[in-house]
């Protein structure tokens, strides 16, 4: 219950795409308020960091559809599991 407050916090009260703050394209969040460097960058080294992280969170779906896929196949909730010798009752 605790998650579901904060990230509802978060979505109600942080992550807003207030216009005028610096948001430089759809998804920046920073609202001028965080910077980490990313100002300093030129256009080709945000377009792509920009990229990089797209491609990351692309790979990162297609890891947990291969989890859920490996699920659906045997049976055992998580591939771990098995390598560690310790398979879990799963349906």
């Amino acid at each position: 219950a605790q998650i579901f407050a904060f990230v509802g916090f978060l979505e109600l009260a942080v992550m807003k795409d207030i216009e005028g703050t610096g948001n430089e394209f759809v998804g920046d969040f920073r609202n001028g308020a965080l910077d980490f460097g990313w100002d300093s960058f030129d256009e080709e080294t945000k377009l792509s960091k920009r990229a990089i992280e797209l491609n990351n969170g692309r790979a990162a779906q297609m890891g947990i559809l291969a989890l859920m896929v490996h699920e659906k196949l045997d049976g055992n909730p998580y591939i771990i599991n098995s390598l560690l010798g310790s398979p879990v009752a799963f349906n």
